[in-house]
């Protein structure tokens, strides 16, 4: 076999989940919010075993937190990671000043096995006045060998009466 049959061929599969917003249209200024972001540590694949579950890939993913306002900062209160029971794994250190357009990350492992298929992250910010809402979202991969896998989850603000 001459060397380019002996090619590897790579697969690669890129998804982008996006929000509901479309160009022109302008969002409310807010002055905070809590904001669930869905993590997928965990995706699950292929036909099931002997034992009925299916095969598993851990991913790592990447929160980002993007400041989208160009004149004002905000404030990031809390980030509370949780497993697919919505038991709380763990908590980030808070307080982080994100100044104008710039990003805050936090990162989880693909060994980290704590979150499964259903985790997520709950992130409360807040500005001392109404400002654009950031952009909050994880950006999930996996990059091994031949196989890669990489795409993001957008957050979503929600109704909560304490922050």
């Amino acid at each position: 076999m001459n060397g380019i049959a002996r090619r590897v061929i790579s697969s690669c599969f890129l998804v982008s989940i996006g929000g509901t917003s479309f160009a022109g249209e302008l969002p409310p200024a807010t002055q905070g919010q809590t904001v669930y972001v869905p993590v997928y540590s965990e995706v699950l694949y292929g036909n099931a075993d002997n034992y009925g579950k299916p095969d598993k890939w851990q991913l790592s993913a990447m929160l980002s937190i993007r400041n989208t306002d160009p004149k004002n900062a905000l404030t990031v209160r809390s980030i509370r990671y949780y497993d697919t029971a919505g038991t709380l794994i763990r908590e980030y250190p808070a307080g982080n000043t994100v100044g104008p357009l710039a990003t805050v990350e936090v990162f989880v492992e693909h060994k980290d096995k704590s979150g499964g298929s259903g985790a997520n992250f709950l992130v409360v910010w807040e500005a001392t006045k109404p400002i654009n809402a950031p952009i909050i979202e994880t950006v999930h991969t996996y990059f091994f060998g031949t196989r890669s896998v990489a795409f993001t989850s957008s957050g979503q603000p929600l109704h909560v009466e304490d922050r």
